[in-house]
């Protein structure tokens, strides 16, 4: 994270005795990114960090990836993957769902009514967009809570938990990368002040504001890592002496924390923009933008919708979030949906689309993009709601 935070009780200078009113010592704790060489946050337990007393494997769900083959766009009718469940027990860890992936960044959507358990993804940050619904995130810096709009990106070995707000749904588009998420390092200065063009700036960004200081001994915390010796994803349960909430205080530059996109001021200009302008977070070899409700071009002679264009260096991926999306009216794409646009093909409005948008002066669409540089692969959620006609759509029929 780009600036400075401090909550609950910290000593004046790090690395030193912290002690409570009986003369306890608290044990430090130091979230380091990059081997020390980047952000960091110090936290302090009122029990030692690192005590396990057992441990079991844990089988994450299906990571298993199937090639885009024949090369073909695609849609991805999300809102079927949990319509037919009549499930009350699945949560936002648990039971997530692979949509797309590849090396640097696996795709899940969720559906979730109860809280998970406590978690900690041991391979990268998580970008966690949410759809609907609303709940608190528990951390061990402290509890954040979200709603609709919200991005949440939980930093790479935070213990966390996602409780869901009672009665309602929580929906969620996951972003899981294999290493850090962070603002675009041309909206920073040197020094990692947001600059005057960046479309948002600290203000629009919500840390936690309390430690955690939970109670319990014997608490299970479920770790996604990679594999020793085949470099997949797997699991395993810690059980911990003490719960890990049992923070009294922290300060530094690594956090958990949520921006609103409703808080992203966008970007127009006299004719189309590129994506680019659109750009909220940057990942390793991928990027996420979002297309928010805005002025379009005003160029007498505009066109507002997107040109046709090929991804030559990235595949890109859509959640249709809400709205009305003018370019791809008569496709079958709608709330709900994904659609994914490999490299080496062809795409952009659907025929009629660029006459029904002359003289338009307001888009009224909300969407989210993943742009990879590496070829996504499909996951097991979304050959089983591949929306098989939508390649042919430009064409008006079957292929």
């Amino acid at each position: 994270m780009p600036f400075y935070r401090r909550v609950g009780s910290v000593p004046d200078k790090r690395h030193t005795q912290h002690r409570d009113k009986t003369g306890k010592i608290f044990y430090e704790e130091l979230l380091g990114a990059e081997g020390f060489s980047a952000e960091s946050s110090l936290a302090y337990h009122t029990h030692i960090p690192s005590a396990v007393v057992a441990a079991r494997e844990w089988e994450p769900p299906d990571h298993m990836l199937t090639a885009n083959r024949p090369l073909l766009a695609r849609h991805l009718q999300l809102h079927q993957l949990f319509a037919a469940s009549t499930s009350t027990s699945a949560d936002t860890v648990t039971g997530r769902r692979l949509l797309l992936g590849n090396a640097d960044v696996r795709i899940h959507y969720a559906v979730a009514r109860t809280p998970s358990p406590l978690y900690r993804n041991a391979i990268g940050d998580e970008c966690v967009f949410i759809e609907a619904g609303s709940a608190t995130v528990e951390t061990s810096l402290g509890t954040l809570v979200v709603r609709p709009g919200d991005y949440v990106v939980v930093p790479r070995s935070v213990t966390h938990r996602w409780i869901p707000t009672p009665e309602e749904k929580l929906r969620t588009f996951i972003i899981e990368a294999s290493g850090h998420i962070r603002p675009p390092r041309r909206y920073l200065s040197q020094s990692g002040q947001f600059l005057e063009h960046a479309p948002y700036c600290e203000r629009d960004l919500r840390g936690p504001e309390a430690a955690g200081l939970a109670d319990g001994t014997g608490v299970e915390v479920y770790i996604k890592h990679r594999d020793s010796s085949t470099g997949r994803v797997s699991g395993t349960v810690h059980v911990a002496q003490h719960h890990p909430f049992d923070v009294v205080g922290w300060d530094g530059c690594l956090y958990p924390f949520a921006l609103n996109i409703a808080d992203f001021e966008p970007i127009t200009g006299r004719v189309h923009q590129p994506p680019p302008v659109h750009q909220v977070f940057e990942g390793p070899n991928f990027v996420v933008c979002n297309f928010v409700p805005r002025l379009v071009d005003y160029h007498p002679q505009a066109i507002p919708v997107p040109y046709y264009h090929s991804n030559v260096d990235s595949d890109e991926v859509m959640f249709y979030v809400a709205g009305d999306y003018e370019a791809r009216k008569g496709s079958g794409i709608g709330v709900g949906s994904v659609s994914l646009h490999p490299g080496g093909v062809v795409h952009g409005p659907q025929p009629g689309a660029i006459e029904r948008a002359i003289g338009t002066a307001w888009f009224d669409e909300l969407a989210v993009m993943v742009d990879t540089f590496k070829p996504l692969s499909l996951g097991e959620a979304a050959l089983a709601v591949m929306d098989d006609s939508y390649a042919w759509t430009w064409a008006g029929g079957a292929g």
